[in-house]
């Protein structure tokens, strides 16, 4: 895990799901994953849109030209967890598709337009997961 990522994790725990920084009123999670490979935990700082009960979260990496290395996670193992505040909830991760996913993704370049600096910055199509409840 990065020292950017752990120092996420880090302040999200001792905040009840607070930070600051560029994350400052973000609505953030820390999704936790089983590698694809190793079945080892990992645990990942992600910004997520609420939706009902569920959460959704996006396959953004900045823009980088992959995908990042938690959706594969998710997809070989869509059993999950995601600290939420101070909870943690026993999930199941789902990627979506068509116009369900065109619909969530739209919806996030509006809440936090940074988002569409990422889908500028990448010829491939941003995956957009949905998190439901276990």
């Amino acid at each position: 895990m990065s020292d950017w990522n752990a120092s996420i994790i880090e302040e999200f725990r001792a905040n009840g799901g607070k930070v600051g920084g560029p994350f400052q009123g973000a609505t953030l999670l820390l999704l936790h994953t089983r590698g694809a490979k190793t079945g080892a935990e990992r645990v990942h700082p992600l910004v997520y849109q609420a939706k009902g009960e569920d959460v959704v979260v996006f396959g953004s990496y900045a823009g980088a030209p992959s995908h990042p290395a938690w959706f594969h996670n998710v997809v070989a193992n869509p059993e999950v967890q995601a600290e939420i505040g101070s909870e943690t909830v026993p999930m199941r991760a789902r990627v979506t598709e068509g116009a369900e996913r065109d619909e969530l993704w739209e919806r996030q370049k509006e809440l936090v337009p940074g988002f569409a600096d990422y889908e500028r910055k990448t010829s491939r199509q941003i995956p957009v997961i949905v998190l439901e409840r276990a």
